[in-house]
């Protein structure tokens, strides 16, 4: 039996440092703005927007910590480094936006039945600042939204905060032209269910990850048909494919080989295939010959 780690070139993580920065100062200063005007406006929908922003706030700051700990160096204790923390990030980022968005759906159904009058021309004004804050902080995060999940919750959060606050527009305008406060906690029930639909994915996905699910990207089934198919490969057992962060894929793998070991090129050539074709990071994989008396434990599918 033999052993061999092949190992491809990690998927560093971009640096976002300085789009999380300036996203959070401008966010953090439009919350306090966008809160002090929903209580003078007496608006629940400037209220939930800016409770929501208040969340992206505390969710970039997770984004941002979680890439500084990702890029550290691996030690003796912490052998994968801190990379992990970036799906902890994403998983508690979608967490607080859906107990918050639990909260203010219970104030907008406590206000439905008595909707206070609401000042329509103040939540329009302070709800188009939000359009532009919000458009800006999510164009900062639009280049890496494709390959990190926890840039893609940041993205799609501060984007749905721009669509958000355009709701809040057209609420203050209907408020204006028709003058029924009722619009007001309607809206914000809108608001809420934009939130939560966006939100309830990045839950799922980063839930699976915590939990060393096969990311949603990887087919496990064409993985291991892929290595059943090698040349002198005759088995395949103990496969996992889990994510070692949001931005890299690990894989461990048995393969049985009975006419003898294929050689460090055949795991290098794996390995990279393994990268280009699955992108898989990080592969380790075993060689076992099966002519002794000493078979692997590991071969049963039931065992992990």
């Amino acid at each position: 039996m033999t052993h061999s780690h092949s190992h491809h070139a990690h998927n560093t993580p971009k640096n976002f440092s300085r789009a999380s920065a300036v996203s959070i100062a401008m966010n953090m200063g439009f919350v306090i703005v966008e809160l002090s005007y929903g209580i003078l406006a007496n608006s629940l929908a400037l209220i939930a927007d800016a409770g929501h922003n208040l969340s992206d706030v505390l969710g970039l700051l997770l984004v941002w910590g979680a890439s500084i700990l990702a890029r550290r160096l691996p030690t003796t204790r912490r052998t994968f480094g801190w990379r992990r923390s970036s799906i902890l990030a994403a998983l508690l980022n979608a967490s607080f936006l859906l107990i918050v968005s639990g909260g203010m759906v219970w104030e907008a159904v406590q206000r439905l039945g008595n909707p206070p009058a609401v000042a329509g021309n103040t939540v329009i004004a302070v709800a188009l600042v939000g359009i532009v804050i919000n458009t800006i902080s999510a164009a900062m995060f639009f280049v890496g939204r494709k390959g990190d999940l926890n840039i893609r919750g940041a993205f799609l959060h501060l984007a749905a905060d721009a669509l958000v606050s355009l709701g809040v527009v057209i609420s203050g305008i209907v408020i204006v032209l028709t003058g029924s406060p009722w619009i007001d906690p309607v809206m914000s029930l809108v608001v809420i269910g934009i939130i939560v639909s966006g939100t309830w994915q990045l839950f799922q996905e980063s839930s699976n990850l915590i939990l060393d699910a096969v990311p949603d990207a990887i087919d496990p089934i064409i993985v291991r048909t892929y290595l059943a198919e090698l040349e002198g490969v005759t088995e395949v057992h103990d496969l996992h494919i889990w994510a070692m962060s949001t931005t890299e894929n690990c894989l461990t793998v048995h393969l049985l080989t009975p006419t003898g070991h294929p050689g460090d090129r055949f795991l290098q050539e794996l390995s990279h295939e393994l990268h280009d074709r699955f992108d898989i990071d990080h592969a380790t994989i075993q060689i076992e010959l099966g002519n002794s008396d000493y078979s692997c434990g590991l071969a049963p599918e039931h065992i992990v």
